[in-house]
């Protein structure tokens, strides 16, 4: 008999799963008991580790306060907006409004529509283009699907969304052609600045502050999906500060509750706030029944307070040092092909005789989670309350299934 979940990113015909069953700090318990280090906090998210109570209390006070009610005129709740204020003020765009929702896919989907819809309330209608790069992941909703650039994925979903289109993600000039040929009709580039689920590749040198400056010069709204580099993971609290570059609208999710409760959202910057303000009697017809849920709120502040009271944004420097440190040593060894990686994510780019897959699961055999990302990146990206002595087992048992499989295939 089939199973009745269908899960997400898995063959629909696979029968037989790792059934996690409870977790603590960096580590994770399947149901046979087995302990595993952690080295993807779980996917891209889990920044305080697993199983923090802090975290179960603050729910069930706001679960037994009151769980939630809708944010659509004329209603808020007090939490949204203490909530809100905190955002605010860790993020580096000044003047900012906060839009929430649930996941990073709606809130890239949501800066997408936002970024039109401030050029239409500008005056600017006929600006509808939206640019990303390739290898760039956005989420799986139809913008976000439309946006993807990893091929793959938008495979079997079309007609996609239109206007929406990719450039090469590192050829800043090839972007600069595209724009100066269309600049009248874009509407925004999105871009992840550390892109993270296409394979963990940082920005080149100046690569951001390029884009920022096209975008200013052909009047185009600058979008940050920060899904996975946002609150602390790179050592500041988002990566728009990390690199010294300032978007128009932000995307974030994951991390802001370290997944203890679904929450996303998106940081509209000073210009198209503006747009969207302009008109008083303007109704802005777009969110979601969740949009400010008073629970995953709750989550996110008591998140957020453990984030800073433990000093995980700087911690985050340190574990990525680690993690580097290794990879580095197994590069050195001839091992790996490359190390891609910036704060606290890390990538293992594996030599073409290899397979990533197969390093996963003998790493999971030995006790340690990484990611496997096609055929030649294993992922790291531990949370950030890792202790030194855990990041050694995490690394040492993958430093062994490579090895093993090395040697396997020599």
């Amino acid at each position: 008999m089939p199973r009745t979940y269908l899960h997400a990113f898995t063959k629909p015909s696979r029968s037989e799963f790792l059934t996690m069953v409870r977790g603590e700090g960096a580590r994770v318990y399947d149901s046979n008991g087995k302990e595993y280090i952690d080295g993807m906090a779980s996917l891209w998210y889990c920044n305080i580790g697993h199983g923090n109570k802090e975290m179960a209390d603050a729910i069930a006070k706001q679960v037994t306060t009151l769980e939630s009610y809708n944010n659509f005129d004329p209603f808020s709740t007090d939490i949204t907006d203490v909530l809100t204020d905190k955002l605010h003020s860790l993020s580096p765009m000044k003047d900012n409004r906060v839009f929430l929702c649930s996941s990073g896919s709606e809130a890239v989907d949501t800066a997408m529509k936002l970024a039109r819809l401030a050029h239409v309330q500008a005056g600017r209608p006929e600006r509808t283009i939206i640019i990303s790069r390739g290898r760039g992941y956005h989420g799986t909703n139809f913008g976000g699907t439309s946006a993807q650039g990893l091929p793959l994925n938008r495979v079997g979903y079309d007609p996609l969304v239109p206007d929406v289109t990719q450039v090469d993600p590192d050829d800043i000039e090839a972007l600069s052609v595209m724009m100066s040929r269309d600049g009248a009709r874009i509407a925004a580039v999105l871009v992840e600045p550390l892109q993270g689920a296409g394979g963990v590749f940082p920005p080149r040198d100046g690569y951001l502050a390029s884009l920022r400056k096209l975008c200013d010069q052909h009047g185009a709204y600058l979008i940050f999906d920060e899904v996975i580099s946002g609150f602390g993971r790179l050592g500041h609290w988002f990566a728009a500060q990390h690199y010294g570059v300032t978007p128009d609208f932000t995307c974030f999710a994951k991390a802001v509750t370290s997944g203890y409760v679904p929450l996303g959202g998106v940081f509209v910057g000073a210009a198209p706030r503006a747009a969207l303000e302009s008109d008083p009697n303007f109704f802005l017809r777009t969110g979601y029944t969740y949009s400010g849920h008073a629970t995953a709120c709750a989550a996110a502040l008591k998140n957020l307070e453990i984030i800073e009271r433990e000093g995980l944004v700087q911690r985050a420097t340190h574990i990525g040092g680690l993690v580097s440190q290794a990879l580095h040593a197994l590069h050195r060894d001839g091992l790996l092909k490359e190390v891609r990686g910036d704060g606290a994510v890390w990538a293992a780019g594996l030599h073409k005789q290899h397979d990533a897959m197969v390093v996963r699961d003998l790493a999971l055999r030995n006790g340690a989670i990484v990611r496997g990302i096609g055929a030649d990146t294993n992922a790291f990206c531990p949370p950030l309350v890792t202790t030194d002595a855990e990041l050694g087992r995490l690394m040492d048992a993958y430093a062994s299934a490579l090895h093993e499989h090395v040697k396997a295939v020599a």
